[in-house]
């Protein structure tokens, strides 16, 4: 924190009056079930955003991302969305949710600093978003509820930029505890959590860096499909979303849906099972069982959802060769991003040897991260004697 404020103070010529910090997200099991009313289990990870702010004498609005030693700077009247404003729409539209749920803003001035690696499927833009929305909230004296946190943030995304996104993530980030994670019902953002205690176990996330290729468009056509099969499954009188079937029952009801459509749809119903009895084997602290249940969650990302790639596939078998391994699953949207794997700490070192001709074969290097679940976002001030 230290550092953060320093830096403020250097670009801005003032202290930060308020420090808000959000955590990186993973999710363990629960992927693609999101659009369809679904559930999952998700933990935050010790890789965070902070957010140092500062009130100003005017309507102006400047943001500096020292990561990137990069700045952008608008005001409140002329607040919008601009594609070459790229992360500061972030804060921009978190700004804009805020504005329309009826609280006041005056100008301000932002620094974000970040240790989460970006685009890979640690949720870094949702922690940016509840670091942003906690920050604003306690600067200018607002009290949004804890939903209004997390929609703030979401809508950020959606509406004011566009992108698709889920709740989940910048849920997670706000709520989550050290030690747990969360078992997120989405269709009503009901929550639990669920203990985590499994000492000398590591949670170790691979980035393939696989060229980023947006996959809003081919995420996109998947639930498209999704929402024909349950229109024409209504049809035949059920009234019910994806998550309400049990695969029993699916392997009926998809009788005569095209192929492509059925295999989408019946990883939306088994992911969803995978994540009820998910649930059940970590209260009973059963993580062998666990793990299996991430590698047939990745079986379906592959063969049924097919948003998985070569690379991905290959570090998830390289990692299934190791005993003290668990389980291991592509995380993120898909088609690049990371893997997730649960493994003994004192076998990390053997699996970074395990992937060490990824780079000759694929010619992109991993990256490694060794990460632990930690509680959620908060905020303080900084007006201490200094």
């Amino acid at each position: 924190m230290d550092n953060l404020i320093s830096l403020h103070r250097a670009e801005y010529g003032r202290e930060p009056e308020i420090v808000a910090s959000a955590p990186g997200t993973i999710n363990l099991v629960g992927e693609h079930t999101d659009p369809n009313d679904g559930i999952v289990i998700e933990a935050s990870v010790d890789r965070l955003i902070h957010v140092a702010i500062s009130r100003r004498d005017d309507n102006s609005l400047r943001f500096y991302a020292a990561n990137l030693n990069e700045r952008k700077r608008t005001t409140i009247q002329n607040l919008k969305f601009r594609r070459e404003d790229r992360w500061a729409n972030y804060s921009k539209g978190v700004l804009y949710e805020l504005m329309q749920l009826g609280y006041d803003f005056s100008g301000f001035d932002l620094t974000v600093t970040s240790d989460i690696p970006p685009g890979i499927g640690l949720g870094s833009s949702a922690a940016f978003g509840v670091a942003s929305a906690l920050a604003l909230s306690e600067l200018f004296g607002v009290n949004p509820s804890e939903f209004q946190v997390v929609q703030s943030a979401a809508m950020a995304e959606l509406s004011f930029m566009g992108i698709g996104t889920s709740l989940s993530d910048h849920l997670v980030s706000t709520v989550s505890k050290e030690d747990s994670c969360v078992y997120l019902d989405l269709r009503d953002l009901s929550y639990e959590y669920v203990p985590l205690e499994f000492p000398g176990v590591q949670f170790v996330v691979t980035a393939s860096n696989v060229p980023n290729i947006s996959p809003h468009r081919e995420l996109a056509l998947r639930q498209a499909k999704c929402n024909d099969a349950i229109s024409e499954l209504r049809g035949r009188n059920f009234g019910g979303a994806l998550r309400d079937l049990r695969s029993e029952d699916a392997r009926e009801m998809f009788d005569g849906l095209n192929e492509d459509v059925r295999r989408l749809c019946t990883h939306v119903v088994e992911e969803n099972e995978r994540v009820r009895v998910g649930k059940r084997l970590l209260l009973q602290g059963d993580l062998d069982q666990f793990g299996k249940m991430l590698t047939r969650s990745q079986d379906s990302l592959r063969d049924n959802y097919e948003v998985s790639c070569p690379e991905i596939d290959w570090l998830i078998k390289r990692a299934g060769e190791i005993s003290g391994i668990f389980g291991s699953r592509m995380g993120g949207p898909g088609f690049g991003g990371c893997t997730v794997s649960i493994m003994r700490a004192d076998v990390v070192d053997q699996y970074r040897h395990n992937i060490e001709e990824y780079e000759r074969i694929f010619g992109f290097k991993p990256e490694v991260f060794e990460l632990v679940s930690v509680s959620g976002a908060r905020s303080a001030s900084t007006l201490v004697n200094r």
